[in-house]
């Protein structure tokens, strides 16, 4: 097949859009930080990028979508197979044969998008205490234990594809995923330093505003772009994105000033995010309104999740998984009941718009399977890692900030201002008085 170049370009503009949520995540997730931890913050999500890329490069692609064998049997319901090591066979003018007219390595590189910010998700259950290498460790074993084989099931022809599962962006591959990995992590490194007794805000505010526009901007080509075509389902999903994001904005500072008496910029960060996360695996699959359902539920459900973690004694630092793994599981099981648009064979409408009940068991076991595997094996990895080159930074460290411990470097700089206007790194900061002489500000 001749490839098609409106569908191509609309895939790297897409592909672009998703690897931008990275960097916008990595402003996102900074913000939220304590000021001694920002720089380490975003080094997660960047380092993120090098890794997971190395590793689709060199192997994943091949674990997630090439076919094991002649495509049948055990094996490939559970992993993909090894034709395609170092995207060989790839770098062609080949194209899809799913009549897309796509080059094959353009759907590669849209992938690998995914897996990437995947990895970075995690990284915010362990804010201000993790160690940097380990880290790097973990995001490229766990890329090629649990997201490779779990992208398989569901997107590669694996066994829950089999099944029929509905998972149109990444509900189920990506956030429940990274949630439930998120939990583990957090539970083997254990609590910050001080939580619950010392003040944890967001230290910039600005920086979290910043972080979730990018994320919102990107998440169209997540959404729309996973049609792999442009068409009627790349506008619904479009669509469907904004609503859902926007009504779950609105319905978590709603909850915020009912509850609170007053709506937080955090919160109105948050809610979009919960909402974008919601409706990820309903974008192609549910009409408007559902998508106005969705993230209704999405943000009311999530402001409530994210205290999860007080009164269960776990610490989600910047709450992935009261936001992505509760939003996702929301979206995932919401087509069980309102999908009005199944694309492909074996997937059913949801039962209140006329389907059978079996689609809402494979909406519910998926999420259940994929978190449980995630879970499971991001807390034997995260273990592994601990014991043997240690997960935690010291608590000296941690109390000193992981910044200028770890990367030698900080934030802010804080330092005195002279009336020349030359900063010092020793003292106060400063500000002149019109006399030459300085004043501490």
């Amino acid at each position: 097949m001749e490839i098609d170049s409106g569908t191509t370009a609309w895939m790297l503009v897409s592909t672009a859009l998703v690897l931008l949520m990275t960097p916008g995540l990595a402003f996102f997730y900074g913000g939220m930080t304590r000021a001694k931890s920002v720089l380490n913050m975003m080094m997660m999500s960047w380092v993120s990028i090098i890794v997971v890329t190395i590793a689709w490069v060199l192997y994943g692609h091949s674990l997630a979508f090439d076919p094991a064998g002649d495509g049948e049997g055990f094996v490939n319901q559970i992993v993909g197979g090894l034709d395609n090591l170092g995207l060989s066979g790839l770098v062609d003018t080949a194209t899809k044969d799913d009549g897309t007219g796509m080059p094959n390595l353009v759907f590669s590189a849209f992938q690998m998008t995914f897996a990437i910010i995947t990895v970075a998700l995690i990284s915010g259950a362990i804010a201000d205490r993790a160690k940097f290498g380990a880290w790097v460790v973990f995001g490229l074993v766990w890329a090629t234990l649990v997201y490779f084989p779990v992208a398989h099931w569901v997107w590669g022809g694996g066994w829950l594809s089999g099944l029929g599962i509905m998972d149109f962006a990444g509900g189920t591959v990506v956030h429940i995923n990274a949630g439930a990995a998120a939990l583990a992590v957090a539970l083997v490194l254990g609590k910050r330093v001080g939580w619950r007794k010392d003040p944890m805000r967001p230290h910039n505010l600005t920086l979290v505003l910043l972080g979730a526009g990018l994320l919102w901007f990107g998440w169209f080509g997540f959404n729309a772009g996973s049609e792999l075509a442009v068409d009627g389902v790349t506008g619904l999903a479009f669509m469907n994105t904004q609503i859902a994001t926007a009504v779950a904005a609105g319905a978590w500072i709603l909850v915020e000033k009912l509850r609170d008496g007053h709506s937080t910029t955090l919160g109105v960060a948050s809610g979009a995010v919960a909402g974008l996360v919601a409706i990820t695996p309903a974008c192609g699959f549910v009409e408007p309104w559902g998508a106005f359902i969705i993230g209704a539920i999405a943000g009311a459900a999530c402001s409530y999740a994210v205290g999860l973690k007080y009164k269960l004694g776990y610490d989600d630092s910047l709450d992935v998984v009261g936001v992505h793994l509760v939003g996702g599981v929301i979206g995932a099981v919401a087509l069980g009941f309102i999908a009005t648009r199944p694309a492909l064979e074996g997937q059913q409408e949801g039962i209140l718009t006329g389907g059978p009940i079996g689609q809402l068991g494979v909406q519910a076991l998926g999420p259940v399977a994929v978190g449980v595997y995630s879970f499971v094996i991001s807390w034997i990895l995260a273990k592994v890692i601990d014991k043997t080159m240690g997960f935690r930074i010291s608590q000296e460290d941690e109390v000193t900030g992981v910044d200028i411990t770890t990367h030698a470097e900080t934030g802010y700089d804080l330092g005195t201002i002279h009336s020349s206007g030359v900063a010092s790194p020793n003292g106060p900061a400063a500000v002149p008085t019109p006399a030459g002489k300085k004043v501490d500000a």
